[in-house]
């Protein structure tokens, strides 16, 4: 149970003010980005990307991290693929261009020696953010018909 505590103040707690600032500008962006769906989707994609990060370093890591940057992977990580999942093209190209914004960031997923950057809440981060995109894809209406199509045949 060590450091458990962990899973939820980590995200919150960083090393200097150049820390903070290397997570608020893309925590801001994608996380805005997020919250254009509503509420309730953001905050089930914020928290399981803040619990994925956490519990995957948790169990997985080695030691203390600290940052919001899980958190980012994350909310990059469902920008990402929530498109595919409900098939829309607007989500679809959105990936794309927070893709050409931000893909560089998936070298951090990688395990690089000698750093002292949590690639582990990175992974486990976006790991999260697809756990997200998959529980919030959007279900086809009642009877085998998308709304579109319904509204189109009124």
């Amino acid at each position: 149970m060590s450091g458990l505590d962990g899973v939820l103040f980590a995200p919150l707690l960083h090393a200097g003010v150049g820390h903070l600032l290397s997570n608020t500008l893309p925590l801001l962006v994608l996380g805005f980005l997020t919250f254009l769906e509503g509420t309730r989707r953001f905050a089930i994609a914020v928290a399981a990307s803040w619990l994925g990060s956490g519990i995957g370093v948790w169990i997985f890591g080695g030691g203390l991290t600290i940052g919001a940057s899980g958190v980012v992977f994350g909310l990059f990580a469902y920008l990402m693929v929530r498109g595919f999942y409900n098939r829309s093209l607007r989500q679809i190209l959105l990936a794309l261009v927070v893709f050409l914004m931000y893909g560089s960031i998936l070298w951090g997923i990688l395990p690089s020696a000698g750093s002292n950057i949590s690639w582990q809440a990175h992974l486990f981060g976006a790991l999260g953010g697809v756990l997200a995109a998959v529980i919030l894809k959007r279900r086809p209406a009642p009877g085998g018909t998308d709304r579109r199509r319904q509204s189109k045949a009124r």
